[in-house]
């Protein structure tokens, strides 16, 4: 149980007693700090700054929920307060308006009360330290103001690292790769996503990353693949008209775009998190598990993803010429891979024995600094081949 201290303030918003009953009782009983408002202008009232998340019914006996969730975010004092809209009706275009207005998240009637808690949890996860108020030490804000620079004077260069087709050899894509343009510590790629993602910058930050990106790739890389890291937190947030809006501006055709799921640690519910992804897959996206071999969370990311491609973990890539445990580890991921249609592809290839290994065990596609090291240039497809050694 939390201290009262720390509880986090929820309203609850819905006319209907029995699920406002039934809710309270069960956050009460996780630790959670629920007040009532039964109407939308009671929820006007009740909202505050101090309001940690806004469970918003969208029927509401005064106004709709949707009209609600517009005016708590043009208001100053709620419009950092996290939103979930809860519905009895499951419609594309009220999901798409309901994220639109700013929603974090929604959720349709009836739903398991384990997924609404889970739900609740990433979305106040991800607005956690937004804002300077919410308690952060001076070392904390350093951080923030760092990452809002970042974010507000675009300090992101794109890097690409070529993937190539093994047999026949030839340029297949690129994975795209972010550097962020500063000589603070968040200079390091790694770092900047974690504080991205401690710090509620995540969505921003990638955001940011992929439109660097595409529009570098413009007009260059024709019917050529293009990999975008890709985060559970921006497939579970509110960005996707924003994404869709983007791939359009710079005319990017969505069925070459490869969404690479990275930190799969960070998925509390696989089953709503691939709801949301669906949507992604509707629209043209494919999609990438990575570093499969490298732990338990792979395999279930493929058999609840079932991607199109699957990425070779580059730590048993790099060590196959003398480890034997390590082919059949690879042998298997191919086998299974041609099972079910899956194109793969080993990372690390940092040798020619690398190269010829993944090769004669049927890995479809590598990539590696043997054959390119990550660049902000994207060179000629004639001008990468003529500097690589193959068999």
């Amino acid at each position: 149980m939390l201290k009262a201290a720390n509880k986090k303030r929820i309203l609850l918003v819905d006319d209907d007693r029995s699920t406002t009953d039934t809710l309270s009782m069960l956050f009460e009983t996780r630790g959670y700090n629920v007040t009532i408002a039964r109407s939308g202008g009671e929820a006007l009232q009740k909202a505050s700054r101090n309001t940690d998340l806004i469970l918003l019914d969208v029927v509401l006996p005064d106004q709709e929920g949707f009209n609600v969730c517009r005016k708590l975010k043009e208001n100053k004092e709620t419009h950092d307060v996290s939103i979930i809209i809860l519905s009895g009706k499951l419609l594309t275009h009220d999901i798409v308006e309901g994220l639109y207005l700013g929603a974090d998240d929604y959720l349709v009637k009836p739903f398991e009360y384990e997924e609404l808690v889970a739900r609740m949890e990433a979305v106040m996860r991800r607005g956690t330290l937004t804002s300077y108020e919410k308690g952060a030490s001076p070392g904390e804000r350093n951080i923030i103001i760092e990452l809002r620079k970042i974010v507000e004077n675009k300090l992101i260069v794109p890097y690409f690292q070529p993937i190539f087709l093994l047999d026949p050899f030839r340029l297949y894509g690129f994975e795209s790769l972010s550097r962020p343009n500063t000589l603070s510590s968040l200079s390091a790629p790694d770092l900047l996503f974690k504080a991205a993602i401690q710090y509620g910058f995540y969505q921003d930050i990638e955001l940011l990353a992929w439109e660097k990106a595409l529009s570098y790739v413009e007009g260059t890389i024709g019917d050529k693949k293009l990999f975008l890291n890709c985060n559970p937190y921006l497939v579970e947030g509110p960005k996707f008209m924003m994404i869709k809006a983007l791939f359009e501006k710079y005319k990017i055709n969505v069925n070459n775009v490869f969404l690479e799921i990275t930190e799969r640690s960070a998925i509390p519910n696989f089953k709503a998190f691939y709801e949301h992804l669906q949507a992604y897959r509707d629209y043209g996206f494919k999609f990438a598990v990575d570093d499969v071999g490298g732990g338990y969370a792979s395999l279930e990311s493929i058999v609840e993803t079932r991607p199109e491609v699957v990425k070779i973990d580059h730590h048993i890539v790099s060590q196959l010429e003398n480890d034997s445990f390590r082919r059949s580890i690879v042998k298997f991921i191919v086998s299974f891979c041609k099972e079910h249609n899956i194109f793969s592809i080993a990372e690390g290839i940092e040798s020619m024995k690398d190269f010829e290994i993944v090769r004669e065990l049927g890995v479809d596609a590598g990539q590696g600094y043997y054959f390119q090291r990550p660049s902000p240039d994207i060179r000629h497809e004639d001008a990468i081949l003529k500097d690589i050694k193959i068999s």
